[in-house]
């Protein structure tokens, strides 16, 4: 394992930032293109971007950057090629199959030489990323057939059973787990090739996996922890970051025995800034998600900030996502990024978090965060 950072400062030399992010999602409902439509055929795609761009533009402003050239994001592009069929239901995201009944069957797939450019659907989404790429004079495409972390991906190949798998077949789950990670590290630098990318990046590594939250606390040093720096180990000799939606206090201790740099929790809601401050000393990013905008107003988004980094978060960022468009979900877009800017214009002036607290209204300190998320 790699030197773990030194957590007495790590938070405080974290510099903030903030962003607002916009999706591919954000490109169709601008431009009325069925989503069955863009994760299966080019020229869709194509018209997204060209048509969905200049629309976001123009409706969110410059502080909103449009998303970057890339092939639909699927994150079962390695247990599609591993058997995972995929599924492209009408107006819905993409899914997948469960294949392996046993976990004997999953086994003997992997222990197999896997030719992960000549199985699934791969061929399919490079010929999509060439034509994109051409479509916009060569501008960098990135390809997101993409991966899970080890949890996540055994709950793509065994669904619900994977939640059984440790109690009735301890030892044949470890050997799965095991067999499982090497898979990931190897399509994630087959990933890497076609991104051109180095294998193992002496700047950082992530990692996603939101269905290690559900493994009880007591199982993660045997279940979840060791795969975890397998992968870590095989990517990176440099920093660690996670992705990992609603976990438990009781497991974010977990985030400094792996030796996490940063953390991103996402939706997670039996956690929120303040707990996290106080039982984890991870850097870690709050998110004003697409589901909290209906219920909150405009000064409400504002102090989300404020008591966002006041209480410990090292960053924020907000979704400009489908629900988004619209002008009454616009306004509390710039709301954000009127209140990030002035928390970044604060912290470079000397301002500490009890100073950004203070930016909070009297109805905001009130919410935030007993009555958060409502």
């Amino acid at each position: 394992m790699s030197a773990k950072p030194d957590y007495n400062k790590l938070r405080s030399e974290t510099q903030f930032h903030w962003g607002v992010i916009s999706s591919y999602d954000t490109l169709l409902a601008l431009t009325g293109i069925p989503i069955k439509d863009f994760y299966l055929d080019p020229e869709a795609g194509i018209e997204a971007y060209r048509k969905g761009r200049p629309l976001l533009s123009e409706m969110f402003g410059p502080d909103v950057p449009p998303p970057g050239l890339a092939t639909p994001h699927v994150s079962y592009g390695h247990v599609n090629c591993l058997g995972a069929e995929m599924v492209f239901p009408e107006g819905g995201e993409v899914c997948n199959t469960v294949p392996f009944t046993t976990l004997k069957e999953g086994i003997n797939v992997l222990k197999r030489d896997i030719d992960f450019l000549n199985s699934g659907m791969t061929n399919f989404y490079l010929d999509y990323m060439k034509k994109l790429s051409d479509a916009f004079d060569g501008e960098k495409c990135y390809f997101a057939f993409g991966y899970e972390g080890p949890i996540t991906s055994a709950y793509t190949l065994r669904g619900h059973a994977v939640f059984f798998d440790p109690y009735d077949n301890p030892d044949l789950f470890k050997e799965f787990l095991g067999l499982l990670t090497e898979s990931i590290v190897e399509f994630g630098y087959f990933h890497c090739n076609i991104n051109e990318w180095p294998h193992i990046s002496p700047e950082g590594a992530g990692l996603c996996d939101d269905v290690a939250s559900m493994f009880n606390p007591d199982m993660w040093p045997e279940f979840v922890l060791p795969y975890w720096e397998n992968y870590f180990a095989a990517k990176t000799t440099g920093s660690r970051f996670a992705h990992v939606e609603d976990l438990r206090v009781e497991q974010l201790h977990f985030l400094e025995d792996i030796g996490l740099s940063a953390y991103d929790p996402s939706i997670s809601t039996k956690i929120n800034p303040q707990i996290i401050s106080q039982a984890c000393q991870v850097p870690f990013q709050w998110r004003l998600g697409s589901i909290h905008y209906p219920g909150m107003s405009c000064q409400d988004v504002e102090d989300f900030v404020f008591q966002a980094i006041a209480d410990g978060a090292s960053s924020v960022f907000a979704d400009a996502s489908e629900p988004q468009c619209n002008p009454n979900d616009v306004k509390k877009i710039h709301s954000f990024i009127r209140a990030a800017k002035v928390v970044e214009r604060m912290l470079s002036e000397g301002a500490t978090r009890e100073d950004i607290g203070k930016c909070v209204s009297i109805s905001g300190k009130q919410r935030f965060w007993d009555h958060w998320p409502e």
